[in-house]
């Protein structure tokens, strides 16, 4: 049953992320707001929700192990696993933002919460806030960096006929649908964890981790299918980058995330760095600025050479 639970929590949460993507999206351009803040934001923000809310629920419940192993997990998963499926459906030609600011920032992202995390095993309140503090520089340089860009509005085909209120109630829907799947998630998770005798770090990094990144893998499949390769890596880089500045931030602001396991700042985070570093040099490999099929199989590999052992010890 608890197994069950666990499937039942993933697709509460696949739907709810899919649905609040969606909701806030049609919200965003009902309103007029140019494409590019809704990328930067509400698409970001929507698709990194699950995170944010089974992380926010596990510390709130005293697991802040499950917490940070969900936020580290997913990034890996965002990376080897979903990244790597993505370029094996349809290759990505990477364009220049790739290297003038998603792949710098995701690299200044990853360090300034590496540091932080090495610095007394825990995340205080204070450091919750440098991270809430740092998203909102980023989004301002984006902001700008993007300018030239800011006089695209949707087009009116990207307008659903659903009406402001009921795009309003989808997103309070879509919130507790997120809920309801934490919940479920989390409970299942520990009682199968605690059964099998299993850590709350190893579950939260593997099960839990590629369940919540369920909705950046949708996401980015569909923007794959439809060609739009810019935005498929795109989407995976924001989400990565929400997942340790704003999905953290938000967390250890609300509750201090303490007595952090050893392993998760030793052996996994540097596996998020690994991940997130690896992207460069592949995109020098062979075909310069594609990220080929081959590629996406290496992937692929690496992420099964980092989940295996976890799952096997």
């Amino acid at each position: 049953m608890d197994f069950l639970g666990i499937l039942f929590g993933v697709i509460l949460l696949s739907h709810g992320g899919d649905l609040l993507t969606k909701s806030s999206v049609d919200l965003s351009y009902k309103f007029s707001i140019p494409k590019i803040i809704i990328g930067m934001t509400v698409v970001s923000f929507a698709t990194s929700a699950p995170e944010l809310i089974v992380s926010l629920n596990a510390t709130l419940n005293g697991f802040s192990s499950f917490a940070l192993g969900n936020v580290i997990g997913s990034n890996i998963a965002n990376i080897g696993l979903v990244l790597g499926i993505i370029i094996i459906i349809y290759p990505i030609t990477l364009q220049n933002r790739f290297y003038n600011s998603d792949f710098p920032i995701l690299m200044i992202s990853t360090f300034l919460f590496y540091i932080l995390l090495t610095t007394g095993s825990r995340i205080s309140r204070i450091e919750g806030i440098i991270l809430l503090v740092s998203i909102c520089v980023i989004l301002i340089y984006l902001f700008i960096y993007q300018k030239k860009n800011i006089s695209e509005f949707s087009d009116i085909n990207d307008i659903s006929s659903i009406s402001v209120p009921k795009s309003v109630f989808y997103v309070f829907f879509s919130g507790l649908l997120l809920w309801l799947g934490s919940e479920t998630l989390i409970k299942s998770s520990i009682s199968v964890a605690n059964e099998y005798g299993i850590s709350e770090r190893v579950i939260s990094i593997s099960m839990v981790a590629i369940g919540t990144s369920i909705p950046e893998l949708a996401a980015s499949v569909v923007a794959s299918i439809k060609k739009q390769n810019d935005l498929s890596i795109g989407n995976l880089i924001g989400s990565n980058i929400f997942n340790l500045l704003v999905v953290i931030g938000i967390t250890s602001t609300v509750m201090p995330i303490e007595k952090i396991d050893s392993k998760i700042i030793f052996n996994d985070m540097l596996w998020v760095v690994f991940f997130s570093a690896l992207i460069l040099p592949l995109a020098y490999l062979s075909r310069r600025n594609v990220l080929t099929r081959k590629k996406g199989i290496i992937l692929l590999i690496l992420y099964l050479i980092f989940i295996i052992p976890l799952l096997v010890n």
